[in-house]
């Protein structure tokens, strides 16, 4: 029996996931690596953006040179700040940085109204304080903790949603690269601090619907180089997103299907005329108040692949793809439901006129209506 503990899980970690790819990119990895890390600059840069030849898959698709920023931020004195719309993969991109440079991409803070500084840095076990006083031996290491000590990268997720005052606990770590543990006496460690090892860096991720929630004060955000990550506005790499993580997500499931070809192109359209506000000859259409992301358009997608495959026992078609885009478009203002039938309406019911996979999507859309 495996004693792999990301075995039978429903999301493994990217390192997992990956690791014939991060493996046989080390393998072959001649390039120079800074101190601390696990491959070259430019092993990480193919690991993120593909190389078919050698069998490494594009994980991240977008602008590749903000790829490039990214991994030169992170080799500097500056955290890396990744900010952005909703569902445009800060997250993802944060954990595959992470497992190609550390090995791991675990030691990871949820932001958010009930972080505490005790679950950034460290907390003690009350036990042994009580029994031995402050001591390495009592120390629970915190995410960023761990990250200093082993020299590997410490993502904070959402960091506008952590109050200032714990947020501002990173300013000195970044600028001195040492947490400070005034509890431990100068007999018990020369620094009464931890001094981070090669290889330890931050990265943050906020969205920018919400930078109202807690603005990031001027002295940390001076520790920050700022990236936006933005929508994915190519098709072709909408598609190709689409038709990558709907595999993905249905061989995890155990479901031999794949979403074809004209509904993955139906599925792209939607979400372009409905996020633009206008078709691509020029038809004006109202937007939803919803966030239509890629990571929104693959839940579609893989939703109505699951639909067709368990209740039809069929390829997905418009029709799926229309029953599942009404939970995603108004998940925001129950109100969005009429722009949605003027869509339809509109758009959809000419392009139907024509095209088999639209005149599902228009008839599944009117029995929803009824």
């Amino acid at each position: 029996m495996s004693d792999n503990r990301f075995d039978a899980v429903l999301r493994a970690p990217a390192e997992q996931r990956f690791a014939a790819e991060l493996a046989a990119l080390a393998a072959r990895d001649h390039g120079p690596v800074p101190a601390g890390w696990r491959l070259s600059p430019r092993a990480v840069r193919t690991f993120i953006l593909g190389d078919p030849a050698a069998g490494i898959t594009r994980k991240f698709y977008g602008d590749d040179r903000l790829v490039e920023r990214c991994i030169v931020t992170l080799m500097s004195d500056r955290g890396l700040l990744l900010v952005g719309e909703p569902g445009t993969a800060k997250s993802f991109l944060s954990e595959l940085f992470s497992a190609a440079i550390s090995g791991t991409s675990q030691q990871v803070v949820q932001g958010g109204v009930g972080t505490t500084e005790d679950k950034i840095a460290y907390t003690w076990n009350y036990a042994l304080l009580i029994a031995e006083g402050p001591s390495e031996r009592a120390l629970v290491r915190a995410p960023l903790f761990q990250a200093m000590e082993s020299g590997t990268l410490c993502r904070i997720e959402e960091i506008t949603r952590m109050q200032p005052e714990i947020s501002d606990t990173l300013i000195g770590v970044l600028s001195d690269k040492v947490l400070h543990i005034p509890e431990l006496s100068e007999s018990q460690t020369a620094a009464t601090g931890l001094a981070a090892r090669p290889g330890f860096n931050v990265i943050a991720t906020a969205n920018l619907r919400d930078r109202g929630v807690h603005d990031l004060s001027s002295a940390l955000k001076r520790r920050f180089n700022f990236e936006t990550v933005a929508p994915i506005t190519d098709r072709r790499q909408q598609a190709d997103l689409i038709t990558a993580q709907t595999a993905a997500l249905l061989r995890t499931a155990g479901v031999a299907t794949a979403l074809p070809p004209a509904t993955v192109e139906l599925l792209v359209d939607v979400f372009a005329d409905l996020r633009s506000g206008s078709t691509a000859d020029g038809v004006t259409v109202s937007s939803p108040a919803a966030v239509l992301s890629a990571a929104e358009a693959v839940a579609v997608g893989y939703a109505a692949a699951l639909d067709a495959h368990y209740f039809d026992d069929a390829p997905a078609d418009g029709g799926h793809i229309a029953r599942q885009l009404i939970g995603t478009v108004l998940k925001d203002n129950a109100d969005d439901g009429p722009k949605l039938d003027h869509y339809f309406d509109i758009v959809v019911r000419r392009r139907a006129a024509t095209e088999k996979t639209w005149a599902a999507a228009l008839s599944a859309h009117r029995e929803s209506r009824r």
